[in-house]
């Protein structure tokens, strides 16, 4: 058993989280409804970085961390995304600076890191950070954001404020000194702002377009290509102004009436798409995006725009940053390929663009050297690739002995070795990245995996299982390997839990009773005989009053519901497994005491009991005890370092791993292949150390023969230990010492081009 507090810990998390952020979308409609407000923004695009919102309202970056812009509390690059610590509330809109990135909380608070040389994050200070801080008096009140190179911009509740560098009077409080906090903008109320390198243009209450700032290439828009310290109108844009962009030294609008795009200021590679490279004081029409506009979004050398749905870009291409498949520049709009319909948002970075399909579908194409396209690799592409990491919502993931699965989004997909059909997908092929369990894909609620099996329970308590048979393991009455998920016989549906073992497996009824079926040769089954079955059979005298249910390798544990403890089998207290204390009924176990809450039994038993306290029993021999000796033990002893109190507990064969109650993880015993996930192969530890970079947020814990996975409360799953198969998920192989991203969501995006052979 791999679970016991902390499922219902995830499910009240995901929950909550789930209400904020229902509650949160309605709010933004109805901003943008009666105040012209643009709703938030899920994808920003800096300077080598990227980052996103995920459906849960966790922000995510990757690419360079030059300055800490990837927020993540360190200065390491990240091929993939990696989330932003310390913003505790879900966040509703994110921009992206030169080298730094700045956040909108649902309560109206702003939070910036990154570079900080002239204030852009506004904290008071020059001080670079690689974490979140707290905007200098906007902890509410703030409707919109925009970061620009050196300076941002909030619009409040009470009018524009601006904060950083400010040279030439991009700040709007008609001076030309810098400020390290927010500053009142001399513009009155406003709908939009944004930011360039030098300059800052608003969408006025009246749905005109005001800038102000440096002017000398046209980007203030007025005509006359020259700077100003005061706001002043943009000429030549007929009709109300929906939606605005700014960037070094150009800008651009689309008139809502029409849904027309125009762009004005520096063109040097013809971004301003209207066929020349010429400056422009004014603004001009975008060729062929004179209707359907809804978003526009210029960077340092190339602009993108989604027309009718469909990604636009055009300007510079060296990298193929304008996602046409080639590299040669565009004075003109090209389609951005197999990004035909559905796109809500696009965002241009320093030589990276990025859109967004709605829900947690992101793509990023061009320059990629930092990984700041977030496919897991680097390597510019001109085609969309699929943003990993983002799509899936992990609520579980499980190790067996060469693969794993995880439960995401109500389905199942695994990885790794397969000869015996262990990853369901109906082959035998091995797979280093996921692949979607046949007939699982939906409504699964719980998964359990073994050595070379696996099962999962429905939405309506139906159990199926897959992978190898050779001793019944499967319960469908063969000893036939099934590379597809088969039902269980003889078990109905309304099942509570199901778990697996070397050899057999066993279910929780819908009466709280036992079940079980597979290998039996030290009485596992608890049927009181030693014979293989093939079927489930009935556990003796446990026909109802059990809460859960735990399967080792050569024993099964339940607790009932007073808290007390019956196990069947080889019990590791009377000899160590797999030889002596033979038990083919259920016996009490009274050393475990009658408080239990959850129990792992494998060739060690590991217990919590009602006030928190984590013990365990059995062999010692690497310090898998974790009380600081290596003296095996009959009765359970208390595991150091949960003074606060251990949330669960999962056992592998000679290491376990915990959670405590604020969701850090420990690992400790036999460290061969860096299963311990604390960066070193020292080769065992009798005292839990914390595995690297997981001091809070991990909602599950699930140890394997050779390595351990985590689910986050962020939605993401993370492995580490042996990865010869690939079954860590993690797109490499060798051993992996520290906690590393699984690539739940690493499907290349195809749609479009796999019929033309574009990608391969």
């Amino acid at each position: 058993m791999r679970y016991a507090r902390d499922g219902a810990h995830m499910i009240s998390l995901v929950f909550l989280v789930s209400l904020v952020l229902i509650s949160m979308t309605p709010s933004i409609a109805a901003t943008d409804a009666t105040e012209g407000i643009p709703p938030g923004k899920r994808m920003a695009a800096g300077r080598d970085f990227t980052c996103a919102i995920t459906d849960l309202g966790s922000v995510r970056c990757w690419g360079s961390n030059l300055y800490g812009t990837l927020g993540d509390g360190t200065g390491i690059d990240r091929e993939l995304p990696t989330p932003v610590i310390g913003i505790d509330e879900p966040v509703v809109s994110i921009v992206a600076g030169d080298y730094y990135a700045c956040a909108l909380t649902i309560s109206g608070g702003v939070k910036c890191w990154g570079w900080n040389i002239y204030g852009q994050l506004g904290n008071g200070s020059t001080g670079i950070t690689n974490f979140p801080v707290d905007v200098v008096g906007l902890s509410s009140g703030v409707l919109a954001i925009s970061a620009g190179y050196f300076h941002t911009c909030a619009v409040t509740t009470v009018g524009l404020k601006c904060w950083g560098r400010n040279s030439s009077g991009q700040l709007g409080d008609g001076t030309r000194i810098g400020s390290l906090v927010p500053v009142s903008a001399q513009v009155g109320s406003v709908l939009d702002v944004a930011t360039g390198i030098s300059h800052t243009c608003v969408v006025t209450t009246s749905r005109g377009v005001k800038c102000w700032g440096e002017g000398f290439s046209g980007q203030l828009g007025n005509g006359l290509g020259a700077s100003s310290l005061i706001a002043v109108d943009v000429t030549g844009l007929p009709g109300p102004v929906s939606r605005i962009a700014a960037a070094e030294y150009r800008s651009c609008a689309v008139l809502s009436d029409t849904g027309s795009l125009k762009c004005w200021g520096a063109n040097w590679k013809g971004e301003l798409g209207d066929g020349t490279t010429q400056d422009r004081l004014a603004p001009v029409d975008v060729i062929s995006l004179q209707t359907g506009v809804t978003a526009v979004h210029t960077g340092k050398q190339h602009t993108c725009a989604v027309q009718n749905g469909a990604a636009k870009c055009w300007g510079y291409n060296d990298l193929g940053r304008l996602g046409d498949g080639g590299r040669e520049n565009s004075l003109i709009p090209v389609d951005v390929v197999g990004l035909t319909s559905g796109v809500q948002q696009i965002v241009v970075g320093g030589t990276q663009s990025c859109a967004w399909q709605g829900a947690n579908s992101f793509y990023c194409w061009g320059g990629n050297l930092y990984g700041q396209i977030g496919n897991g690799r680097k390597g510019y592409s001109a085609y969309p690739q699929d943003v990993m990491g983002l799509g899936a919502q992990v609520t579980s993931i499980k190790l067996g002995a060469r693969h794993a699965c995880a439960l995401e989004n109500g389905g199942v997909s695994c990885w790794g070795d397969n000869r015996h059909g262990q990853l369901g997908d109906g082959t035998y092929d091995t797979r280093n990245t996921p692949a979607p369990v046949t007939g699982l894909e939906a409504n699964v609620t719980s998964l359990t995996l073994n050595d070379n099996h696996g099962c999962a329970l429905t939405q309506s308590g139906i159990a199926k299982c897959w992978g190898e048979n050779d001793v019944g393991q499967l319960g469908d009455g063969t000893i036939i390997d099934r590379p597809i998920p088969v039902t269980v016989l003889g078990l109905g549906g309304g099942l509570l839990q199901i778990e697996t073992s070397l050899g057999h497996s066993c279910a929780l009824t819908a009466t709280h009773g036992v079940k079980c079926w597979g290998w039996n040769p030290e009485g596992q089954l608890g049927d009181g005989s030693m014979e293989r079955r093939l079927i489930p059979v009935d556990v003796i005298d446990l026909s109802l009053g059990v809460k859960t249910i735990s399967t080792g390798d050569f024993s099964t544990c339940a607790i009932l519901n007073a808290g007390s403890v019956k196990c069947w089998g080889s019990l590791i207290g009377e000899g160590i497994v797999p030889s002596g204390g033979r038990h083919t009924v259920p016996v009490d176990v009274p050393e475990f005491g009658n408080a239990v809450t959850s129990i792992d039994t494998n060739w060690n038993d590991c217990l919590i009991s009602d006030d928190g306290v984590l013990k365990c029993r059995g062999s010692n021999d690497w310090g898998q005890l974790g009380n600081g000796g290596t003296d095996f033990s009959a009765n359970p002893v208390i595991v150091t370092g949960f003074s606060s109190g251990a949330l669960s507990v999962s056992n592998g064969r000679n290491h376990e791993c915990a959670l405590d109650i604020g969701g850090a993880a420990f690992c400790w015993g036999n460290n061969e292949f860096g299963k311990l996930g604390d960066g070193s192969l020292e080769y065992s530890r009798n005292v839990p150390t914390t595995v690297s970079g997981l001091a809070s947020g991990v909602s599950s814990i699930s140890s394997g023969p050779y390595g351990t996975c985590a689910a986050l409360a962020s939605g993401e799953a993370k492995c580490w230990g042996r990865n010869l198969y690939g079954q860590l998920g993690t797109g490499e192989s060798g051993s992996v010492l520290e906690p590393t991203q699984v690539l739940i969501n690493e499907e290349v995006f195809r749609s479009g081009f796999d019929a033309i052979g574009l990608l391969r």
